[in-house]
């Protein structure tokens, strides 16, 4: 982070680790690639760690933690062994999200507060614990990647919608606290399917243009940290070119 804050600062949040929360072969991964591009500390935190323990190996300063980011207690714990090894935690990336399909009739309270639990209780119990570091550090970033969902309750997301619009609203709560503070907090609205091999097999039809890119995604995240403070974002959107919305 350089542009958006003082040059004593910037040093001192650039040489801070960057904690990505949610692992996978999809954004999580292209996550963990881009802020770690620099040679910098990353901390990859997923529930297992089979596949960010090998996608650490690719990085020159990354660690691999084991956290469910719906247990918040192990959340933080694990917040606190990367603070512990890796230094305070100058930007988070909260990517871990869970989505339970269905309506009204068909999902259980158990899918609900499942999918509740870790996208907004899992965002809730990561930013309190990297807070404490920001503040030493003068400043940071938390970026949250959300969704479409988050702003429309479709009639088969009865579960999931309601979890990314608490997401959204909480993470819009903090971005008012924090933003005077020096840290800032942004939202990425994914509208679109995000290229996964599963996905592509699902939609075999559909050409290159139809899939959100997580490389594409992580430069936009990437980008967030990077503002300056003068014209800081809170919410931007990612969906390809091609979609109608």
């Amino acid at each position: 982070m350089t542009q958006g804050l003082d040059v004593p600062l910037a040093a001192r949040v650039a040489r801070a680790a960057s904690a990505i929360v949610g692992i996978g072969p999809g954004n999580g991964a292209a996550l963990a690639r881009r802020f770690g591009a620099d040679g910098g500390p990353v901390a990859l935190l997923s529930r297992s760690t089979g596949f960010s323990a090998a996608l650490a190996q690719e990085l020159p300063a990354a660690c691999a933690y084991a956290a469910d980011a719906g247990q918040p207690e192990a959340l933080q714990a694990a917040l606190a062994q990367v603070a512990a090894r890796q230094g305070p935690v100058g930007t988070l990336v909260y990517n871990a999200g869970s989505g339970a399909w269905g309506s009204v009739e068909e999902v259980t309270a158990a899918d609900l507060e499942q999918c509740w639990r870790v996208n907004t209780l899992g965002l809730f119990a990561a930013m309190q614990a990297v807070l404490p570091g920001m503040k030493r550090l003068g400043g940071g970033a938390i970026v949250v990647i959300g969704a479409t969902a988050s702003r429309r309750g479709g009639a088969g997301a009865a579960a999931f919608a309601q979890a990314k619009a608490a997401q959204r609203t909480l993470a819009e709560s903090m971005a008012r606290q924090l933003w005077p503070q020096g840290i800032h907090v942004a939202l990425i609205v994914i509208d679109g399917i995000v290229d996964l091999p599963r996905q592509r097999e699902r939609f075999a039809d559909k050409g290159d243009d139809f899939f959100v890119q997580p490389a594409a995604v992580a430069e936009s995240a990437w980008w967030l940290t990077q503002q300056p403070r003068s014209a800081w974002s809170f919410e931007i959107e990612a969906r390809p070119f091609a979609e109608r919305w």
